[in-house]
């Protein structure tokens, strides 16, 4: 006799499990779907406005807008500009926002709203083309000065990186020399900067930057500075010489020729307000997938009905887990397989106690009228068929009854199977008659019981969370219960048969 190796098997198994929680993780890295369920992710509504005067003419106006912003993720984007024509245009110098109209008089004002969401792993794309340093020329005693600046901060140097740091510390009040004196201004500071860090061989660009802060209206841009270190653009303040872009500063523009441009109108100026909003991290994950086409991934694209249906459908599989590890490994006798699992979805919809109770009335009654017509020796099938329309009779009376009384017990025929109702009334039946009125009462309290563990596990919010975001892990589900059907030992039940031997310890 050949015993068949069951290598294979837990090869399956193990890969169906590994499957599942792959696949889940994924989702969860990927598409940013939460774990647990109530998890709020922070979003920065950032507002800018526009004023000009109008003068009586067509008017364009055209707006930088950021494209990637270090460290933030462009959530949503959208213009308030009513008889204005808008569009969003992509060039070489980056994205810019442009209303156009054809006869503009008198003050106006634009509004363009983003939302972005904070992302650590979000970084500025690197440029196509690699960032070569501009040709400066210089004049007298001009030359001289940046001569000896750059000399001095090269020889402190040994990097891109360093050699910034060490000319914005020379350039700073308390370190200057006469040659910097000569150069430096308040006005010039960060555009003689670049302009050294070119002649240095350093490819340098300004970047304008919003401090975040929640609530603040008529905020300006605060400038930065950017230099290329042959991989990427590193951020600069131009001040403290530190670098790196902090969290709470957002790069509006990074390098574009200018902001703002207005052509027919006068005065024009910009400002930005902000508000840090809260919103459900599963939200914001939908969002995010319906943007970048990722949403054929999960349900969210299908009608709010069948969404609701697959809700439903798909805690089925932990009901199934509960009754198999009840059976299986517990040893508790239940009337039928699936039955309590078909009892647990009922009380998800009508609640425990309202459907225990109506589950109750409707498997009494039913029994009552069960031995009638056992005494009219009708055949199996006509005695099903009967006891089916018993059940939608006693079902529809039960719900106008507590309909009446104030109660709304949720019996329908979609979560209280007729056909399985019928079939457990008729084996209910036949036990009593087989085995005994004690048998009945075993199986049937088995059955509720088990029923009641499952409603427990398939009702949690998480549960619902974790089947309908990460359908997947049923492949999990799956696995353990194939585990279990290969469990051949002692039932837990089982082992109280062995008390006895205790005494001969």
């Amino acid at each position: 006799m050949t015993v068949r190796s069951r290598v294979p098997f837990y090869v399956f198994v193990f890969l169906l499990i590994a499957a599942g929680i792959a696949i889940a993780t994924w989702r969860h890295l990927e598409l940013g779907i939460p774990w647990m369920t109530g998890e709020q992710r922070p979003v920065w509504m950032i507002e800018a406005r526009v004023d000009f005067e109008g003068q009586n003419s067509p008017a364009e106006v055209s707006l930088h807008i950021p494209e990637q912003p270090p460290g933030f993720r462009i959530l949503t984007e959208q213009a308030a500009s009513p008889g204005y024509g808008f569009s969003i245009l992509d060039s070489n110098s980056g994205r810019r926002a442009q209303w156009t109209k054809r006869d503009v008089a008198g003050p106006q004002t634009l509004y363009f709203k983003a939302q972005f969401v904070p992302d650590e792993d979000a970084i500025h794309a690197p440029p196509v083309r690699k960032p070569r340093a501009l040709t400066v020329f210089w004049e007298e005693p001009q030359a001289t000065a940046v001569r000896e600046l750059l000399t001095q901060a090269s020889e402190r140097s040994s990097s891109p990186e360093s050699m910034t740091r060490e000319l914005i510390r020379l350039m700073q009040p308390d370190n200057r020399t006469q040659n910097t004196t000569l150069l430096v201004s308040d006005d010039n500071y960060l555009q003689l900067l670049v302009k050294m860090l070119n002649h240095a061989g350093i490819a340098a660009r300004t970047a304008d930057a919003l401090k975040l802060e929640d609530a603040r209206r008529r905020q300006q841009l605060v400038p930065f500075l950017q230099i290329y270190n042959g991989k990427r653009w590193l951020t600069f303040d131009p001040r403290t010489a530190e670098q790196g872009v902090p969290e709470n500063l957002l790069l509006w523009r990074q390098g574009a020729d200018s902001l703002l441009d207005v052509v027919g109108g006068d005065d024009s100026q910009v400002s930005f307000s902000m508000l840090r909003q809260t919103v459900p991290a599963l939200q914001l994950a939908t969002l995010e997938s319906n943007a970048n086409g990722l949403s054929v991934l999960g349900f969210y694209q299908l009608p709010i009905e069948e969404q609701s249906m697959f809700r439903m459908l798909l805690l089925l599989p932990i009901g199934a887990l509960i009754v198999a590890f009840m059976r299986i490994v517990i040893g508790i006798r239940t009337s039928g397989t699936f039955m309590p699992v078909l009892i647990a979805v009922a009380f998800v919809q009508t609640t425990l106690v309202p459907g225990l109770i109506a589950f109750l009335s409707v498997v009494a009654i039913g029994l009552l009228l069960r031995g009638y017509l056992s005494s009219l020796n009708l055949l199996l099938v006509s005695r099903i068929s009967a006891l089916i329309i018993l059940v939608i009779f006693i079902t529809a009376g039960l719900s106008i009854i507590g309909y009446q009384m104030g109660f709304n017990t949720g019996m329908t025929v979609t979560f209280f199977p007729m056909v399985i109702i019928a079939w457990t009334i008729e084996r209910m039946s036949i036990l009593w008659e087989e085995e005994g009125a004690r048998e009945v009462l075993v199986q049937g309290s088995g059955s509720l019981f088990v029923a009641i563990c499952a409603y427990l596990a398939m009702s949690t919010p998480l549960a619902g969370h974790l089947t309908f975001n990460f359908p997947e892990l049923h492949l999990v589900i799956l696995g353990l219960i194939l585990l279990m059907g290969q469990y051949t030992g002692y039932k837990l039940s089982e082992l109280k048969r062995f008390t006895p031997m205790k005494a001969y310890d």
